[in-house]
């Protein structure tokens, strides 16, 4: 009877152990390298940032990832990012796309892939692969192949320095086509080709 006993209540402990370590909750393991793992992912991204109060600038991404623990920090917008930016009566006055961008700091952008930029006050449009853009300085530059075209100009090569506006812009080892100043061309719109180490223009 005592041994029946003893059978019975080992059963009972066996049991009530494996109801316990059931309801506990599944742990993963621990994750020990932060760095490598957004702290925030956000799908269908419209966001305004203020520039001294204020709103200067709108991004828009399907996706947006924010990692607060490498150095830089630094945002990634991995699948395009279209930006548009404000002048003081907030009307657009610039277009930024790319197919993949990096925000380092908050200041520094990295645009990659098909990226364009059009300035809407003067028709600009700027084309390359690669182009920084740093808002603390208020300059894009970039070292890969590029091209530039305005009303006037249409422009190609593979360093390129400008400021936010894209109106005062330095290109090196430049090619393409400007117009002839007056009286130098048989007529107003005779035009010469472009083509040295580098070239500071002003729009």
């Amino acid at each position: 009877m005592r041994q029946l006993l003893h059978s019975f209540l080992l059963v009972c402990l066996v049991g009530f152990g494996a109801a316990c370590s059931n309801d506990a909750p599944p742990q993963g393991a621990a994750v020990r390298n932060r760095d490598s793992l957004p702290v925030m992912v956000t799908y269908g991204v419209s966001k305004l940032i203020s520039d001294s109060g204020v709103t200067r600038y709108k991004i828009i991404s399907e996706e947006w990832r924010v990692f607060d623990r490498t150095r830089p920090q630094r945002q990634e917008f991995v699948k395009g990012v279209f930006l548009e930016r404000y002048d003081d009566k907030f009307n657009v006055n610039l277009f930024i796309t790319a197919d993949t961008a990096y925000w380092y700091d908050q200041n520094l952008w990295e645009l990659r892939g098909r990226v364009r930029v059009r300035n809407e006050e003067n028709g600009t449009l700027y084309r390359s692969e690669q182009l920084y853009w740093d808002m603390g300085r208020h300059e894009f530059y970039s070292n890969v192949y590029m091209r530039i075209v305005t009303p006037d100009r249409d422009i190609q090569g593979d360093r390129f320095r400008s400021d936010e506006q894209m109106t005062r812009y330095e290109v090196s080892r430049s090619r393409g086509f400007l117009p002839v100043p007056k009286g130098m061309g048989d007529s107003p719109s005779s035009a010469v080709s472009a083509a040295g180490s580098a070239d500071s223009l002003g729009g």
